[in-house]
């Protein structure tokens, strides 16, 4: 048996991402914040599916202990997931706003793996993708701190895989363009129409889409694909 952790399971992405773990046979952990409903949703759907939810808030201290609490079984494939974003100046940001980016995009994540890779290591095989953002690559204003932790979160695809692929595990990140889930519930049609006019490709991703290229990465498919940030954009920024 196979199992997988993904946070942030009740988001559009994580939604797929489980779908998607689902059809290749793994049982699986499904974290979720406040959105539980999507989650019990998500298992009705997944009823041949062995899987469970686990309730945390990853931008707290206390997080990740909730999550660990919650997993009675060795992880072959984490998924760090878990995020938001903040659309506004620098200036206008709260410091406690700045301190809860930070623990849920960057130490969360890092403490999460820190604490499933010693059987990871111990079997001398695992998957661990992270799901970061074109702004990590790039940056943007406006989304300044979204920008630093998910450049962060990059960097720590990079150096957590040069320390691990001797131990047969591999890490690597998807860094997604605009994609069409929740977190474009504020723009308006315009909004998007003007956006989707500036991507190449002429249209908003999919979810669906990166969740396949999340199970590329796990598979035996991409066996020597290791510490890669892989852009999924349309050809937006590239």
């Amino acid at each position: 048996m196979k199992y997988a952790l993904i946070t942030g399971a009740s988001g559009g992405i994580g939604r797929q991402i489980a779908k998607s773990l689902a059809s290749e046979g793994f049982s699986l952990y499904l974290h979720y914040h406040k959105n539980e409903q999507s989650i019990d949703e998500l298992r009705k759907e997944l009823s041949h599916t062995e899987t469970w939810k686990v309730k945390a808030d990853l931008a707290t201290k206390t997080g990740v202990r909730n999550i660990l609490d919650a997993i009675n079984t060795p992880i072959d494939v984490l998924i760090l997931n878990s995020g938001n974003s903040y659309v506004g100046l620098l200036t206008d940001m709260r410091d406690t706003e700045i301190e809860e980016m930070l623990q849920l995009h960057l130490t969360s994540s890092i403490l999460l793996t820190k604490a499933l890779l010693p059987t990871m290591v111990q079997k001398k095989t695992g998957n661990i993708v992270a799901i970061s953002s074109i702004w990590g690559l790039t940056g943007a204003s406006c989304e300044v701190m979204y920008s630093t932790v998910k450049g962060g979160l990059n960097t720590f695809v990079k150096a957590l895989a040069k320390e691990v692929a001797p131990s047969g595990i591999r890490v690597n990140g998807v860094a997604p363009g605009v994609i069409a889930t929740n977190m474009l519930a504020g723009f308006s049609r315009d909004e998007i129409e003007i956006l989707c006019e500036d991507i190449p490709m002429g249209r908003l991703g999919e979810p669906k889409e990166v969740a396949e290229l999340v199970t590329f990465l796990i598979s035996n498919k991409s066996a020597y694909l290791n510490g890669q940030i892989i852009s999924i954009n349309g050809a937006w920024y590239c």
